[in-house]
């Protein structure tokens, strides 16, 4: 379904070797070459849960969530089950589990964040828990990566949820909807050291205005350490004070605390953001708004700045964001992207995996999907790239229309799924020729397709067309024959890697 020769969205003309053909174009306007995963899931381990949170180091993919079991690909729940309360480990290449598994329990037993130091030696996890392993933490834990123990100098007492995590090589930062830290004020952001001791920075967080719930909370951040810069996002309409310019994001002097970039009108008052993270030049977000066409998309900015690169219009509750070689993978349940370039009309379909130019934010051909799921029925919740795979995490029960829960993995290779081939029909409207017609085919992973068509079986010509799974062009071809000859034709597709079945055959009269 990949096309490794062409761009992912690049726009063909339909090329006809015979009489010309007719075909409607269906993709976006832009292209920058952008090539993305396959949309072919790997053979993945599941669990019984949500899976909130993931880190990679060293080789594994830490999984954590609200889950108490895991269990084989492919197995039925119940099936061929491993304990794990909360927490996993995987091989990242082969995706085995392995038996790294710290339970973690009190609070509400829920991991939800993760992320690995830069040296990649320990995992720092935040959620709602009072215990990891066999030692008592309060909402936040270490793992030692090369033994899978708990890190004795990382124990801080958080007085409520972490729910986000970045980390530099001598600094941990945390987010959530706590007040005190350590015994001291620090309202839904703070800073330690890796031993645990609290640095000065501060920042007071406060208010919300999203939904029903007044509660403030920092959801999402993302440190740029060149900059001394920290990104934070969430529940809150104001920082350090400052009502009127800063509402759910702001860039925090990563020092101090001090208010240095305030995004002001990037994010409606009934929009909170739910994910951050940066790539040494640009961060990225993801938003969930409150009520009917409340931005729910991504965006992008300019760590430097502050100074916004593209925001997007698609509706459907943005979870997490990644990006990856030019592309931005997302987690979400889309369902209006009509004003985004390569976007969909709301089409009462909900699509959860996206992937976008991160130059121009056009939606690529990449159309991976699973269901909403259980919980609060989302789908993809947490995304983290491993050597090269990308894995997502979530609430969703399948992949693809196939059973598969809380986890998923898409690599670059191999492409196994062809197209779908079109169903033809044939018919002469003129003296000695032949007019086929059918419906164009769509691929999870590719927007242009090539149509092979074949007369008494051989091969006759080739068109190439781009579609989507919403909008899939009507296309025809005339074929010119000896007046009053009957002829068998057949059609098949491919995407440059795999090919379909091929259709008909369809018998045709031409006229004399």
């Amino acid at each position: 379904m990949r096309q490794r020769s062409k761009p992912v969205h690049l726009l063909l003309a339909a090329a006809v070797l015979g009489t010309a053909a007719t075909a409607l174009s269906a993709g976006p306007a832009q292209a920058t070459g952008e090539t993305t995963l396959t949309a072919d899931p790997l053979r993945t381990w599941q669990t019984d849960g949500i899976v909130w949170a993931m880190a990679y180091a060293k080789g594994i993919v830490y999984v954590g969530g609200t889950f108490s079991h895991i269990r084989p690909p492919g197995a039925a729940p119940g099936t061929g089950e491993l304990a794990r309360t909360n927490f996993a480990a995987f091989d990242a290449k082969t995706g085995e589990p392995l038996s790294c598994a710290p339970a973690f329990t009190g609070g509400t037993g829920t991991i939800r964040a993760m992320k690995a130091s830069p040296d990649g030696s320990t995992v720092y996890i935040g959620g709602s828990f009072g215990k990891a392993g066999p030692v008592g933490r309060s909402n936040t834990a270490a793992l030692n990566t090369d033994d899978c123990t708990i890190g004795a100098d990382w124990k801080p007492t958080v007085s409520s949820t972490v729910r986000a995590l970045d980390v530099t090589a001598d600094t941990v930062y945390i987010g959530g909807g706590f007040d005190t830290v350590q015994g001291q004020t620090r309202e839904r952001v703070a800073a330690l050291r890796p031993d645990g001791e609290l640095l000065p920075f501060r920042a007071t967080i406060r208010g919300s205005s999203v939904g029903n719930d007044p509660t403030p909370a920092v959801n999402a951040l993302t440190v740029a350490p060149q900059l001394n810069k920290v990104i934070i996002g969430g529940r809150f309409t104001s920082v350090n004070g400052s009502f009127l310019s800063v509402h759910a994001l702001a860039g925090l002097d990563a020092t101090t605390g001090r208010v240095v970039n305030s995004f002001t009108g990037w994010i409606p008052q009934r929009s909170a953001v739910k994910s951050l993270v940066n790539d040494g030049t640009n961060f990225y977000l993801g938003a969930e708004g409150t009520g009917g066409g409340v931005f729910d998309g991504r965006a992008a900015g300019r760590l430097s700045d502050g100074g916004q690169l593209w925001k997007d219009t698609c509706l459907g509750a943005t979870q997490a964001v990644l990006p990856y070689k030019g592309v931005l993978y997302s987690g979400s349940h889309a369902h209006d992207c009509s004003n985004t370039p390569g976007g969909f009309t709301d089409i009462n379909n909900r699509q959860h995996f996206l992937a976008q130019s991160i130059s121009d934010k056009t939606i690529l051909p990449w159309f991976p999907d699973t269901n909403d799921g259980i919980g609060e029925q989302i789908g993809p919740r947490a995304l983290t790239m491993a050597d090269g795979v990308l894995w997502a995490g979530g609430e969703f029960t399948t992949v693809n229309d196939a059973p598969q829960q809380g986890l998923t993995r898409f690599t670059a290779a191999p492409d196994t799924g062809a197209p779908q081939v079109p169903l033809l029909s044939g018919a002469s409207g003129s003296r000695g020729k032949i007019t086929l017609n059918w419906k164009a085919s769509w691929d999870r992973d590719d927007g242009v397709l090539t149509y092979k068509i074949y007369r008494d079986g051989e091969y006759l010509t080739s068109l190439n067309q781009d579609s989507r799974y919403w909008n899939r062009p009507n296309m025809s071809y005339t074929d010119t024959v000896e007046p009053g000859a009957r002829h068998r034709y057949s059609i098949e597709v491919t995407d440059g890697t795999n090919v379909s079945g091929r259709n008909g055959p369809v018998y045709v009269t031409a006229r004399n």
